[in-house]
């Protein structure tokens, strides 16, 4: 016949044992958060993503085919606009912290994007 043990039957841990394992919990999770390494990999993403949308957006336009510098830089700024509410949309998915918040101001960001181009090339949505 197997004794079934009871709650109070279960041998109690020292608080000063628990605090101990608690304190070792965190810092190891302290440790590897900060690492340098992966802020230094985590750095590199978004390096190339900015400059993979500079590319793409056109910074070489004004050596090839003669267009103003200052639309091309506008331009620019306007794609960047929504790439970075893009990164927020996906950083508040990801962490799940702030969602609603940071998913309407990534959406804020990308309509603002679309605006701003659409004024460049001198049609307005509005008006």
């Amino acid at each position: 016949m197997v004794k079934h043990r009871r709650y109070s039957d279960k041998p109690k841990e020292d608080s000063i044992q628990k605090d101990e394992k608690i304190k070792s919990q965190e810092i190891s999770s302290e440790k590897t958060s900060l690492d340098f390494k992966s802020l230094l990999l985590s750095a590199t993403k978004y390096v190339y993503i900015v400059a993979a949308v500079a590319l793409l957006s056109g910074i070489f336009t004004p050596l090839t085919i003669g267009a103003e510098v200052e639309n091309v830089l506008f331009g620019m700024l306007s794609i960047f606009l929504g790439l970075a509410g893009g990164i927020v949309i996906f950083l508040g998915i990801k962490y799940q912290k702030f969602t609603t918040i940071m998913v309407s101001g990534g959406l804020g960001m990308m309509i603002a994007s679309l605006f701003l181009m659409y004024e460049i090339i001198d049609k307005p949505l509005f008006g």
